[in-house]
């Protein structure tokens, strides 16, 4: 006849095994406290709706609706999210490292793992972690679960608190405990003083493990700038067919010629050309990259009415203006508008540009324009006047030849495209007419958002440039001008002789790129 006592001896786990189920969750736990600290920065409210706006770039067509969704539900009260998720990730740290509710821990984290998984972090959005999709979430919800049917198995453990308050108050099982009554029945077994310190050493080889094994999650994004030769660029996808048209660069006429103008734009979402026959989902004013060219004149005051007709808050911030940035340039959610004015008090070539955080990701995405502002003082007249606004394209595939944004290759400065007028070499398909020996003037802006302009006329020199659009401070005899990202200014050229003069970004890797494009001197 079976002893039960023997029976239940011989299923009891080993010391060793409850120890090293402890120091795992308490391993686990000191990698989610640093979660929980870095959720506690400021940098982390003010980037967390970019979180979403980021994870949603690059998705399939049929996730859409559903980071819209969450895009909507949080952007109105990203303070409510923001205070939660520090709460709840602070709560669950303190569960594992103090072994305390372990049942329920085990449980949020695994629901708040999936969730976040599924909308900043899964599927085919910018932090997966290769053909698998798998991010850093994903990884913490297999360790929950893990964790949960460990403790299923060995029942109580004297390396918890739970241990210590069941046995004042025995109905705490019902909440710590995620084992059978049988399992439970046992009493656990605590290793001798001699041997903790090899415990002790346990712990910190796990802390050591899990910590390599979530970075490596962390480092490895869908394409990071180490392997972006592995990725496919919208320049290996565009086609030798030259697109129909490019993007009108002639300077527009005024708004108006009264002492007050306006303007309306629209904060939407639209699929734009990038490069012959390649599609990008961007974040546009008026649907367009660059956005609607602007011509107003020294002294006007400016009436602008942005309209958020996109996905997420966005606002708009210009440069040639002098206002309060947290009133003027304050983010308009969805539905919304806003509505303020300025006095164009200095002539030039000015950017405007969203200025939601991320700022980096809205104009990376496509959100940037150009004001031109004449002088009261007019320059010498041209016989042409071209707007050339420098961009930058960070790219993910989407499908086929279809582009979205990569916010990591933003935040490293490795752009995939360099462009003039948002699409590269269209210019080059299309050359901008000019006349032999006549004044050209090409107001040029770089609208980054990273990286510098050397601009240059190849076979040309410049008759004049005008940092500010003050034709008092022209400087003559320059080939090439330095622009800083988000800064512009004026060039006149006047061509000798008949030909095709390029027109280019002097950084030789930026021309190679795509920003090149050529002047069509004719007689």
């Amino acid at each position: 006849m079976t002893d039960p006592s023997k029976s239940i001896s011989s299923e009891t786990p080993t010391r060793w095994t409850l120890a090293g189920v402890s120091a795992a969750r308490a391993a686990f736990g000191i990698i989610w406290a640093v979660d929980a600290y870095l959720a506690w920065r400021p940098a982390f409210a003010a980037h967390f709706v970019g979180y979403l706006q980021n994870a949603s770039q690059g998705q399939p067509g049929y996730l859409h609706g559903w980071f819209a969704m969450w895009i909507a539900i949080v952007t109105p009260a990203t303070g409510v999210f923001v205070w939660s998720t520090r709460l709840l990730e602070t709560l669950i740290a303190i569960g594992l490292l103090a072994g305390l509710g372990r049942r329920w821990v085990y449980f949020a984290g695994m629901v708040f793992s999936l969730l976040v998984w599924s909308t900043a972090e899964g599927f085919s959005g910018p932090y997966v972690v290769g053909v698998a999709n798998l991010g850093p979430s994903l990884a913490y919800l297999l360790v929950f679960a893990t964790l949960w049917l460990c403790d299923r198995a060995v029942g109580r453990t004297p390396y918890s608190v739970d241990y210590y308050l069941e046995r004042r108050w025995p109905r705490w099982q019902r909440f710590a405990e995620s084992a059978s009554s049988d399992i439970l029945a046992r009493e656990p077994a605590m290793l001798p003083w001699s041997e903790q310190g090899v415990a002790i050493a346990g712990i910190v080889i796990a802390i050591g493990l899990l910590a390599s094994g979530i970075q490596s999650a962390l480092d490895v994004p869908a394409a990071t700038p180490d392997n972006a030769a592995a990725a496919v660029s919208p320049l290996s996808l565009a086609s030798p067919t030259p697109e129909p048209q490019a993007r009108d660069a002639r300077l527009p006429p005024l708004l108006g010629d009264g002492d007050t103008v306006a303007v309306t734009l629209e904060a939407t979402d639209a699929t734009v050309k990038i490069a012959n026959g390649v599609d990008y989902h961007a974040w546009t004013f008026g649907g367009s990259v660059p956005a609607p060219f602007l011509h107003v004149r020294e002294g006007q005051t400016v009436q602008v009415t942005l309209v958020n007709h996109g996905m997420m808050a966005h606002s708009i911030d210009f440069h040639a203006a002098q206002v309060a940035p947290d009133v003027a340039y304050r983010s308009v959610d969805v539905g919304q508008t806003s509505t303020f004015s300025f006095v164009a008090k200095v002539p030039g070539a000015f950017i405007y540009h969203c200025g939601t955080p991320p700022v980096l990701l809205h104009m990376g995405n496509g959100m940037y324009g150009a004001l031109i502002v004449d002088p009261i003082k007019p320059l010498p007249p041209a016989d042409a006047s071209y707007v050339i606004e420098q961009g930058e394209w960070y790219t993910a595939q989407v499908e086929g030849n279809v582009m979205a944004g990569d916010y990591g290759k933003m935040t490293a400065g490795k752009p995939d495209e360099i462009v003039f007028n948002g699409v590269a070499f269209q210019y080059k398909d299309h050359p901008l007419p000019v006349k032999v020996g006549k004044r050209v003037r090409l107001y040029v802006i770089d609208a980054g958002p990273n990286l510098y302009s050397a601009f240059h006329v190849i076979g040309g020199m410049f008759e004049a440039v005008y940092p500010d659009g003050d034709a008092a401070h022209a400087l003559s005899g320059v080939s090439t001008y330095p622009l800083a990202p988000g800064e512009g200014a004026v060039f006149d050229v006047a061509l000798a002789e008949p030909g095709k003069y390029a027109f280019v970004d002097h950084a030789m890797r930026d021309m190679e790129m795509g920003a090149v494009g050529l002047l069509d001197a004719t007689p």
